[in-house]
C-alpha cells in the first residue's frame, strides 16, 4: 500500500525570507521578530536603542536565526532609506515588512496638546506610510512581490475614551492599509493588517491588574488578556503565501471583543 504523500508544512515558504520589523526591539515587536526567525526569516531588527537590538540579534542567533540589527527612526525619512540600505547590504532585498513601531498617551482629549498629538500621529501612522512606501519601491523596483503587515489595533476600529490620536492613527492606518492594498495588487505587493486587542505585556501588565483592568478584562467575551504567542498564527498567515490572495484585509485578533456588545 502507497504511504500517503507528505504535507508541506504550512507557511515553509518563509524559510529565508528577507523580513524587516520596525519597533522591534521591545514589546510585541520583538516578539514578532523572535516569530519570523522562528519561521525562518532572515530578520532586520529595526529600532532607535540599538543596544536592545543587539541583545535580541544575539537571541536569535543563538537559537540559529539569521539577522541584523539597523538603527530606524520611522518618523525620519532619511533614517528609513538608511534601513533599507543596510538591510540589502546585510540580508538582500526586503521581501517581508512588519510595522510594529508605535507609541500612545493617553489623557482627555481637551487636555492633550499639539505635541503629543504630532507625536503619535507621526509615529504610529506617518511613521508606517513611510516605512510602506520606500519598502513597495523598493519590491517594485527589484520586480519582486512582497507583503506588508501593519500593526493596527481594535481600537482603529471600535472607539475609546482617552486615546484621541492613538485611535485616529489607528483607524487611518487601518484605511491606508485597505487603500494601498488595493493600488498595489497589480504589483504583487500585498498589504494587510493585524489589529490585536487587549494583549498582556510588561507595559500595561500593572494595569491590568487594578480595578479597571479587571472590569476592561470582563467585557472582553473570552474573559482573558491575549498571550503574545497567539498572534503568531495570524502574523504568518500574512506574511507568507498561505494568504496568497488576501490583501486590503484587516485580521482581528481580540478574543472576541469586536463583536461583543456595546
Amino acid at each position: 500500500m502507497a504511504s500517503a504523500p507528505r504535507s508541506t508544512p504550512v507557511f515553509s515558504d518563509l524559510e529565508g525570507k528577507v523580513a524587516l520589523v520596525t519597533g522591534a526591539f521591545s514589546g510585541l515587536g520583538r516578539h514578532f521578530a523572535l516569530t519570523l526567525a522562528k519561521a525562518g526569516c532572515r530578520v532586520a531588527l529595526g529600532g532607535r536603542r540599538v543596544a536592545e537590538g543587539d541583545r535580541l540579534k544575539d537571541e536569535i542567533l543563538a537559537m540559529g536565526g539569521s539577522g541584523c540589527v539597523v538603527q530606524l527612526d520611522v518618523c525620519d525619512a532619511d533614517s528609513v532609506s538608511g534601513a533599507f540600505f543596510k538591510t540589502e547590504q546585510a540580508l538582500g532585498i526586503v521581501e517581508i515588512v512588519v510595522n510594529s513601531a508605535g507609541i500612545a498617551t493617553t489623557g482627555p482629549a481637551l487636555e492633550t496638546t499639539e505635541q503629543e498629538w504630532q507625536r503619535v500621529i507621526d509615529t504610529n501612522l506617518s511613521g508606517a506610510w513611510r516605512v510602506t512606501q520606500y519598502a513597495a519601491q523598493q519590491m517594485r523596483e527589484a520586480n519582486r512581490p512582497g507583503t506588508i503587515v501593519n500593526i493596527a489595533s481594535i481600537l482603529g476600529i471600535r472607539a475609546a475614551q482617552q486615546l484621541p490620536a492613538y485611535t485616529a492613527a489607528k483607524a487611518g492606518l487601518i484605511h491606508l492599509t485597505r487603500s494601498l492594498g488595493l493600488e498595489w495588487a497589480r504589483h504583487g505587493i500585498r498589504v494587510n493588517a493585524l489589529a490585536p486587542g487587549y494583549f498582556a505585556t510588561d507595559i500595561n501588565r500593572t494595569f491590568f491588574e487594578t480595578e479597571g483592568g479587571q472590569a476592561m478584562i470582563r467585557r472582553i467575551p473570552q474573559r482573558r488578556l491575549g498571550q503574545p504567542s497567539q498572534l503568531d498564527g495570524a502574523l504568518l498567515l500574512l506574511a507568507s503565501e498561505a494568504s496568497d490572495y488576501i490583501t486590503g484585509a484587516v485580521l482581528p485578533v481580540d478574543g472576541g471583543h469586536l463583536v461583543s456588545t456595546l
